[in-house]
């Protein structure tokens, strides 16, 4: 007997009714995903999480009660298998810079085509991040205003295992994990990442991230 594939879990968390039907027909279409929730406001949307603990929430920035950005800070998303992909109508720099470093794994634009949105729940599903192309600039573009560690290489000098360590990190991976894969100790990938953050001007994980995707230091394929 076949095994059957895995589908990706999907909690919905969106205030307004007509989009939630529209994205659940959308997503139900397609056979490697399920619906296993909807929320209609962060208050809900914290009490599904932790009750379902699906692999994808598509989490609305602007809802009543408590708004997207409150259940990124509220929830420690360490302890849940769940990935967040934030869902905007605006494109607020500000606020999506802020999503990103609270946890967000992606965002994707209200009016975005439907098949980008399939796209970017298999992406971070997978353990990427998911930025269109404007959107990665502008948001290094953000943190480039807010960095005080001055201003970035052009071209930086990384040694292989650097480059191997970047790639990891941009695919999600932890230290600990890295460095079981990489068969060093969890010490020295930490050595490794500040030498990295050093010589590229980046501050964190997830600016480390965004850098390698935006100077394609990684493989996107």
């Amino acid at each position: 007997m076949a095994k059957t594939k895995q589908q990706i879990r999907v909690l919905l968390a969106d205030d307004h009714a007509i989009f939630r039907d529209g994205l659940r027909k959308l997503l139900d279409s397609d056979e490697d995903m399920s619906i296993v929730g909807e929320a209609q406001n962060g208050v809900e949307c914290i009490k599904m999480l932790a009750k379902l603990k699906p692999d994808i929430l598509l989490l609305d920035l602007r809802m009543p009660e408590k708004d997207g950005l409150a259940v990124l800070e509220e929830v420690n998303f360490d302890t849940l298998p769940t990935r967040v992909i934030v869902l905007t109508a605006a494109e607020d720099d500000r606020d999506v810079v802020r999503a990103m470093r609270l946890g967000a794994r992606g965002v994707v634009l209200k009016q975005s085509a439907t098949d980008l949105l399939v796209k970017s729940i298999q992406r971070v599903y997978a353990g990427e991040i998911w930025l269109d192309n404007r959107m990665t600039a502008e948001v290094m573009k953000a943190f480039s205003k807010s960095s005080e560690s001055g201003p970035r290489r052009e071209k930086p000098l990384l040694s292989d295992r650097e480059k191997e360590i970047v790639q990891l990190v941009a695919q999600g991976f932890r230290n600990k994990e890295i460095g079981e894969k990489l068969f060093i100790s969890e010490q020295t990938v930490k050595n490794h990442l500040h030498n990295i953050f050093d010589k590229l001007g980046v501050s964190d994980r997830l600016e480390l991230a965004l850098y390698a995707i935006h100077h394609r230091l990684i493989d996107q394929t």
